[in-house]
């Protein structure tokens, strides 16, 4: 008997139910998460929405719509925090659904509070339990993230994505809510794999400059611009998803060793909006850095990277701005300073990328960062980083005296991760958030 061979064979086809989550700031971008959710409503599709306006007092308002029902539960949740929420209601929610035949879309209008990407990480690693017929484990064995659509005010993200606003100050949450506006704008359009721009129309050049901004965000996402949101129809909809490249991102999460630059976004300046490569062999001087960071506050949508600090010379520090809202934390241990243990442990792929770039003083730690300049001077940008590295005598120190170099000051030696219990599991976020001084608490 010929036994075929299996990489000749076709795929086995995903039967796990797709699920489109639609994200966007209150105001006309939300407007266009439920006008786009409308759209997707139809025979077999169930859009899920959950209203945490009253989060902090346990209330959570569930509704869940067909094309011929709509039910809306009032939920007493015990801990009044999103994690509990996504634990106690989406993610069985999700389940429950996925199970039934005749549904075959899962569409998630998420309220602002729900950051698109913490959703996808629950969805694929927390362990959803007491479902009646259902073995334990996470929701992604019976669902996939087919994308994630963001809405965005046309007229209003930019200056939404650069501001220092916070999201209490703005009156969008809690006051114990550190985040910013610019930290929720960016991040739900990085996580984007197709972006609704909404609007009255721009002038040419503001449209431009925008799409400018966006395409160097995410390259391969496609973007509809649309004037009139009540004309929105679902062939509109849908063929803004079917414009989605095969590769895109589709929930998936990137951990910091990753490419800083994904697609293949233009590298040239455009509209006075440019990507700003700064990479380096040497560390940072904390001090230096501290004050050099400055320069991402003014004239920058975002910024993120890897860097290597003379103090810490075991840690990888992760660095991720938006606007004048900045987060350092720890993204693990370089390479170098792992065990032969760890070693094995670590991601192949990151282990191959360093061999390329080993260094025999200084193993695979170097710095990396991505800057997206909509107003600013990249080469102002680079000088202050280069500023902020250490010196040749500093270098030296580093390699032979490492004892001395951990007496410096370090502005960022108080960083640590501090989630609640629940989120921990459901968000790895690098970081507390941080001042606009970079100080971590």
């Amino acid at each position: 008997m010929v036994v075929p061979d299996p990489a000749l064979l076709p795929p086995e086809p995903d039967r796990r139910t797709p699920v489109v989550l639609v994200a966007g700031l209150p105001g006309r971008a939300a407007a266009g998460v439920d006008r786009a959710a409308d759209a997707l409503l139809g025979d077999g599709v169930v859009v899920v929405r959950h209203e945490l306006s009253e989060l902090r007092e346990g209330v959570v308002r569930r509704t869940v719509r067909t094309a011929t029902d709509t039910r809306t539960t009032v939920l007493e949740l015990a801990h009044g925090c999103v994690s509990c929420t996504l634990r106690a209601d989406l993610l069985p929610l999700l389940c429950t659904l996925a199970a039934r035949e005749s549904v075959r879309r899962i569409v998630l209008a998420l309220d602002p509070a729900f950051e698109a990407e913490a959703v996808c990480q629950a969805i694929g690693d927390v362990v959803v339990t007491g479902v009646v017929g259902r073995v334990d484990g996470p929701a992604g064995r019976d669902v996939r993230v087919e994308a994630v659509l963001t809405c965005l005010d046309s007229q209003e993200w930019l200056s939404d994505a650069t501001g220092d606003e916070t999201l209490a100050e703005r009156g969008l949450a809690a006051a114990d809510d550190d985040r910013t506006v610019a930290q929720v704008a960016v991040g739900q359009v990085d996580f984007a794999d197709a972006v609704l721009a909404i609007g009255p129309a721009l002038d040419a050049m503001e449209q431009a400059r925008l799409g400018a901004v966006l395409t160097r965000l995410v390259p391969d996402a496609p973007v509809a611009w649309i004037d009139d949101l009540a004309a929105v129809a679902a062939t509109d909809i849908e063929a803004l998803l079917a414009r989605i490249p095969a590769g895109s991102r589709r929930g998936r999460i990137f951990d910091a060793h990753a490419p800083l630059l994904r697609g293949q976004p233009p590298l040239t300046a455009e509209y006075g909006v440019s990507l700003v490569e700064f990479a380096a062999s040497r560390p940072f001087h904390p001090g230096r850095l501290h004050d050099a960071l400055d320069v991402l506050f003014e004239g920058v949508v975002t910024a993120r990277g890897r860097l290597w600090l003379a103090t810490q010379p075991d840690e990888v520090v992760w660095l991720e701005s938006a606007g004048g809202g900045l987060r350092v934390g720890g993204a693990g241990r370089w390479l170098a300073a792992m065990s032969e243990d760890e070693l094995a442990q670590a991601d192949p792929t990151r282990r191959a990328l360093a061999a390329l770039r080993w260094d025999d003083r200084f193993g695979d730690r170097d710095v990396s960062l991505v800057i997206l300049a909509h107003d600013a001077d990249p080469a102002e940008i680079r000088r202050a980083l280069h500023w902020a590295l250490v010196e040749d005598d500093e270098l030296r120190l580093v390699e032979r005296a490492p004892e001395r170099v951990a007496l410096w000051d370090d502005p960022f030696g108080d960083w640590h991760a501090d989630p609640c219990d629940d989120a921990g599991e459901l968000v790895d976020e690098v970081a507390e958030p941080k001042s606009r001084r970079g100080e971590g608490k």
